[in-house]
Formats: structure tokens, C-alpha cells, sequence
């Protein structure tokens, strides 16, 4: 039975859906079957980050009742997508969300969610449709103070929120330090992705940017949440590494102690 990640962030603009894109690009790299979906119901663009622009079988549509769930799959190179409709011409019900993808469960191992950056039903959908969330942050203020109401709002839902992806990270000391910010949130932050100006040229080229850039330190970091979901040793072959090794990073530790929790 595959498991339901929730992407989660209630502030647009912290890369949630190139989050989405990344982190599921790099879970097929290890061999999985990986489905994404936008739930992202009002403003959607998980599809134009992957050239599917104006798909005539949408989420939309399986929710409004037009086609089936399966129907509305569309196959790219190495995993699927469930696209929604940038202007839906008839209403429909996003709590409906959790049951149409629970029919898909068995079919993949990883089922993405990229949900809405508001706090509303779409949101609501996204997290009770989920076995488990992810919240996509900024190492600022503004941005976690919109983090702590996802977080609040997951929890009263009851749907566990597995960490952190702390994005855009510049390692100056304008930002919060990762300490404050697991403090503060009391979530354990399990990734650390640098500001890549990458993102944006991979969203040029319509590609995941650990394609465009599979050796980067952004991809790198995917890569490692990723072997830490599906339980695999994932160890680049880089000098920085073997040092890092010696005296590893706090989102590699709480990767590590995420690993053996699960497997």
C-alpha cells in the first residue's frame, strides 16, 4: 500500500510546488512509483512546472464526477501526474479529494500532494486526504508565523506531520538559525535546500531541477529526504561529504533518527 504525502505551506512563494516536482523526481530515482497531485484547487501550476498546460482530464473533472481518478493520470517520463484546471467551469466538492485517492493507493509507492497556499477547505482537503505532511518554510519570520498556523492546523486534524523542508536557504545571518525554528515550530527539520537560481531555469525547461542539475547541492538534499522515505543509504561521493560525516549537520542527524523510526 503506498503512502500519502501532504506538501504543505499556508505562504505562497516558499516553493512548495518545485518542492513537489523535486522531492518527487528524486523518490523515482530510486526506483519508485510516484504520482503527483495538485490539490492546489484555486491557483494551480504543478502542471505548468512539467509542461502539462492545458490538460483536458484534470482533478477538477474526477471531483466534479466528468471522469475517474485513473482516468485523469497523465504518464510522464518517470512518474505520474494528476494536473488540476487553471479555470474549472463547474463546482466541486475538495473534500471529495480522500477518497479518489485512496482508489490509487495500491498502484504507487509515493503519492505527492502539492496543496493550497491558504487556509481554507482545499488546504483542509490536502491534509485529511495525507497519511503524513511536510511543511515547506523560509528561514524568516513571516513565513513561520504562517508555518506554525499549518502546523496547528494539522495537528487538530490529527494528521502526523512527519518534518520540515526549510527552502531557499542563503546560510546568512539575516535568517533564523535552524535551532530556533525546530524550537519554536517543535518539528524536527529534515532537509535544508539552498537557494538555487536552478529552480527557475529547470521551471524554464519544464524539467525537475535534480534532472537539470542531479549534482547540486539542492538535488543532493532531495535526495537524501528521499532515501530517507523509502529507506534507503543514499551517500554521494563527495569530498564535502566525508566531512560532513565527522561532524554532521542537525537535518542529517534528524534524517537519521527518521530513518530507524520507520525502518
Amino acid at each position: 500500500m503506498g503512502k500519502v504525502i501532504g506538501i504543505l505551506s499556508l505562504k505562497g512563494g516558499v516553493g512548495k510546488t518545485s518542492s513537489v516536482v523535486s522531492l518527487g523526481a528524486a523518490l523515482a530515482s530510486f526506483g519508485k512509483k510516484v504520482l503527483l497531485v495538485d490539490a492546489n484547487f484555486s491557483a494551480p501550476n504543478l502542471g505548468i512546472h512539467l509542461n502539462v498546460i492545458n490538460p483536458e482530464k484534470t482533478i477538477h473533472h474526477v471531483l466534479n464526477g466528468d471522469f475517474s481518478i485513473k482516468e485523469a493520470i497523465h504518464q510522464l517520463d518517470s512518474f505520474d501526474l494528476i494536473p488540476a484546471s487553471m479555470y474549472p467551469k463547474k463546482q466541486f466538492d475538495p473534500l471529495k479529494l480522500k477518497e479518489k485517492i485512496k482508489q490509487l493507493k495500491g498502484d504507487y509507492d509515493f503519492v505527492l500532494i502539492d496543496s493550497s497556499p491558504a487556509l481554507n477547505n482545499e488546504t483542509l482537503a490536502a491534509i485529511v486526504s495525507s497519511d503524513e505532511l511536510f511543511v515547506v518554510s523560509t528561514p524568516d519570520y513571516s513565513t513561520l508565523t504562517m508555518t506554525l498556523k499549518a502546523i496547528a492546523l494539522a495537528k487538530k486534524r490529527g494528521t502526523p506531520i512527519s518534518g520540515l523542508i526549510l527552502n531557499k536557504v542563503y546560510n546568512n545571518k539575516f535568517e533564523l538559525s535552524l535551532e530556533d525554528i525546530e524550537k519554536t515550530s517543535e518539528v524536527p527539520v529534515l532537509a535544508v535546500i539552498p537557494h538555487d537560481v536552478g529552480v527557475l531555469k529547470a521551471q524554464y525547461y519544464f524539467t525537475p531541477s535534480t534532472y537539470l542539475k542531479p549534482n547540486s547541492n539542492l538535488s543532493i538534499e532531495y535526495k537524501k529526504l528521499a532515501a530517507c522515505l523509502t529507506g534507503e543509504k543514499y551517500a554521494p561521493f563527495r569530498i564535502k561529504e566525508i566531512f560532513q560525516n565527522v561532524s554532521p549537520k542537525r537535518q542529517d542527524v534528524n534524517r537519521e533518527l527518521f530513518y530507524k523510526t520507520i525502518f
